[in-house]
């Protein structure tokens, strides 16, 4: 029977996109998505998240691609752009699972630790979770199976019983390679939706 849920954060619960910010830098919407598909990528922020310094992950780039300097230090120099609303119709039905009192509810995510204190700051909804597991304090990330059981066994939490929601599928199949059910997260409506299914909300 399910008693855990466990959340990831962005792109489920808070919207976090670096076109916010490079919008405000580049005229050329072309030219801003080369930009993160080149220079700034998914992959070089995530070594971020696994724990890397900001700092140490801005020289590297910088001395990799000098050209594009200031638009790199932006990256972190502005992060806080990139921050969006909530997703509205998933803190809704996060607030219900946590006015049922049925579930112990946890967070984890692929945050660097150092901005991380940015979004607390931010969402106030992040103080419902009874922990958040953040891959930058850790130096590890999903979708690394160490993550998952590391979560598991400091809130000493059985994989058969939790549940796990999250909009990459990547992490999803390494949560299942864990033994964790799981909900690959598209929309509020579809989540509400499974969750109906699996009698859990």
């Amino acid at each position: 029977m399910i008693n855990t849920i466990i959340f990831d954060l962005g792109a489920v619960l808070i919207d976090w996109n670096p076109h916010y910010m490079y919008r405000t830098i580049f005229n050329n919407e072309q030219e801003m998505k080369d930009f993160l598909a080149g220079v700034c990528t998914s992959d070089w922020n995530e070594e971020q998240d696994a724990g890397r310094s900001l700092q140490e992950g801005t020289d590297l780039l910088v001395a990799q691609f000098p050209e594009h300097e200031a638009n790199i230090r932006a990256f972190y120099g502005r992060w806080d752009e990139m921050l969006g609303e909530p997703f509205h119709g998933t803190v809704e039905i996060f607030r219900q699972l946590k006015a049922s009192n049925k579930y112990k509810i946890y967070a984890l995510t692929n945050w660097s630790a150092e901005t991380f204190p940015v979004a607390l700051e931010r969402f106030d909804f992040l103080s419902w979770f009874d922990g958040i597991v953040v891959s930058g304090t850790e130096k590890m990330r999903k979708p690394a199976p160490e993550f998952y059981q590391l979560l598991l066994d400091r809130y000493e939490v059985n994989a058969q019983d939790a549940l796990f929601i999250d909009d990459n599928y990547r992490n999803v199949l390494a949560a299942e390679k864990a033994g964790i059910k799981t909900i690959h997260f598209t929309s509020a409506e579809q989540l509400e939706k499974e969750l109906e299914a699996l009698n859990v909300l």
